[in-house]
């Protein structure tokens, strides 16, 4: 049964356990899923009145496939995902490898996976809309919450509660924290996509290739089970407006590379690429804002982070299965969505910490030049690869 459904009236028969989601990305629709399995009622209402493709690549590693797979969506994804076998840590100031390091996981159960943001969105949105107890309401934004003694009304009609998974520039944070918002982080990320035959066969990578350089990064990876290439570049530029993104000029992101003399090879993928879109990379301070009351927050609306850590998908994710299994024993009781929100924020605002400063001291290594970029690939190499890739072990090995 299709439970998708245009317009904003949300019925006042509703049950006594639905919870509403504002917003129908990554971290709402896991979420819905989540809550659903435990025999939650969920309505989901989205502001947009048509989901599109937005963004490019990502990488989930185990600790958001785990999740993934638990909630039944394998087969959903199994014909769009890659599995990288590594990922190859390249340097700009010679244009080589410094490491390799494996993706592999012992855990066969949960993979490392490479996927367009748009086919996970479209297996999250299949399974949302075939759950009978999952209604996606479009173009249907959250325009008004206020607390009631039986928990929550939204947009004037009743809840037990409420969960703001509506990214960055969330409506339900600003009613519940007004004074935080995202800072600009002073960094651009350019993201764009093409053909893998487009692409010089000596160029083609076969797992994630993260570059290193001056002032920059590039990450580049195949998705679309190998059909397309992903790329991603973070470089300075100035603030944008809120709340999206635009198309960027090809001739600055090529000049400013040029610019900087990063290898040909490098510069060879940047330029294969005509059409890139730019995000400004925004940040929430570290631990993020959590819940007040009846009202949660998940994702970037709680925790907006930059992306060097590969775990903003991730964190969103990991939120929502967290958020279901704290809300799972409150049954009909208004009086236990409180604790059992407070509970989540406990559980979740530590690691959210830890992988918002691990994500932002990547970024200074990444970007480091001159004679600190020498001895950061020196120490590298003299590290090795498996002491380096165990230093992931405490994100990949998270579990529920």
């Amino acid at each position: 049964m299709r439970r998708e459904r245009q317009g904003c009236l949300i019925p006042a028969v509703t049950a006594p356990r639905t919870i509403v989601i504002a917003g129908a990305g990554i971290g709402g629709l896991t979420a819905a899923l989540a809550l659903a399995a435990r025999g939650v009622r969920v309505l989901i209402c989205e502001k947009a009145a048509r989901l599109e493709e937005a963004g490019a690549g990502l990488q989930l590693s185990p600790n958001a496939t785990r999740i993934l797979i638990g909630l039944g969506l394998q087969p959903r994804l199994a014909p769009h995902v890659t599995t990288p076998a590594s990922v190859s840590i390249m340097t700009a100031r010679s244009g080589g490898e410094v490491i390799r390091l494996p993706l592999g996981s012992p855990d066969s159960h949960a993979p490392y996976w490479l996927v367009h943001r748009a086919d996970l969105q479209s297996a999250l949105l299949g399974a949302v809309t075939a759950h009978p107890d999952i209604e996606l309401r479009l173009g249907c934004p959250v325009e008004s919450l206020r607390a009631t003694p039986a928990g929550i009304t939204v947009n004037g009609e009743p809840a037990l509660a409420l969960i703001g998974a509506d990214g960055a520039w969330s409506f339900v944070r600003r009613q519940l924290f007004p004074e935080t918002q995202p800072h600009f982080s002073g960094l651009i990320a350019w993201r764009g996509t093409l053909e893998t035959s487009r692409l010089e066969r000596t160029l083609i990578p076969q797992g994630v290739q993260l570059w290193m350089g001056p002032k920059a990064h590039l990450v580049v990876y195949p998705v679309s089970s190998g059909e397309r290439i992903n790329m991603v570049a973070i470089m300075p530029g100035a603030a944008m407006q809120p709340g999206g993104s635009d198309a960027g000029d090809a001739s600055e992101i090529r000049r400013h590379f040029a610019a900087s003399r990063w290898p040909a090879n490098a510069r060879a993928m940047i330029e294969s690429i005509d059409n890139w879109r730019r995000w400004p990379l925004l940040t929430m301070p570290d631990g993020g804002m959590w819940h007040e009351g009846s009202v949660a927050l998940l994702g970037d609306a709680a925790h907006a982070m930059l992306p060097f850590a590969a775990q903003g998908a991730g964190m969103a994710i990991e939120d929502a299965a967290v958020l279901a299994e704290c809300l799972r024993p409150v049954g009909d009781d208004a009086a236990a969505i409180a604790p059992a929100l407070a509970r989540y924020a406990t559980l979740r605002q530590p690691r959210v910490t830890l992988i918002q400063r691990t994500a932002r001291q990547s970024g200074q290594i990444y970007h480091l030049h001159g004679p600190m970029a020498l001895a950061r690939d020196l120490t590298m190499r003299a590290l090795g690869a498996g002491r380096l890739q165990a230093r992931q072990d405490w994100i990949y090995n998270w579990r529920l």
